[in-house]
């Protein structure tokens, strides 16, 4: 996430943490999903699969980018994405609809399968439940006054990063995985003034 002023408002006039734009999108995620409690285990590996997308990029390029995904990955059915051919990855590659990025569709591949190690390891909700204990299993509010206040990374993130590099995940840095904490509501970092904190 590229943070760059406090606070944006809207043309609703609402305060909004500064790493959101004008860009109606934008406004939309920053005020239905980001920082809001994500449990499900698809939509977690949705939303994971996207943050490694994002690697080096902005997360409005993703977004903009989030329902073709959806279509060409199949729903982010993790049993789908883990059974793609190498003709499927080219055809994916081909695609000016996602980001063309060889290693994260190769790991978009990798990862399904891990996620299925996981789920098949600890049932239903494992992913989730994997996820969710770098946090105590509930959200961590941090409330930071500025943007300059909140943190890359976390002790948190780096041992979510480890884990899940042992487990087999690939583009799972810490940096990507502490925005991943942020977007799934693992931790609230909606600065004080946003109109989200009042909600």
């Amino acid at each position: 996430m590229v943070w760059k002023h406090d606070k944006v408002s809207g043309a609703d006039g609402k305060a909004r943490c500064g790493w959101v734009s004008e860009d109606p999108l934008y406004q939309k995620y920053h005020d239905r999903e980001w920082g809001r409690p994500l449990k499900d285990d698809r939509a977690l590996f949705e939303l994971l699969t996207l943050e490694g997308c994002q690697a080096g990029l902005s997360w409005i390029t993703v977004l903009r980018k989030r329902e073709h995904y959806r279509k060409v990955y199949d729903g982010f059915d993790p049993k789908k994405i883990a059974r793609y051919s190498p003709a499927k990855l080219e055809k994916l590659l081909e695609d000016p609809g996602i980001i063309r990025h060889r290693g994260k569709i190769e790991a978009s591949v990798g990862n399904a399968r891990a996620y299925l190690a996981i789920i098949e390891r600890d049932g239903p909700r494992g992913f989730s439940k994997f996820l969710w204990s770098f946090v105590g299993g509930k959200p961590k509010k941090n409330r930071p006054k500025t943007l300059k206040d909140v943190p890359a990374r976390t002790p948190e993130s780096d041992a979510m990063s480890k884990a899940l590099q042992k487990a087999g995940f690939k583009f799972v840095g810490s940096t990507i995985c502490y925005a991943f904490m942020q977007a799934s509501g693992m931790v609230d970092d909606h600065v004080a003034g946003c109109h989200s904190v009042r909600e």
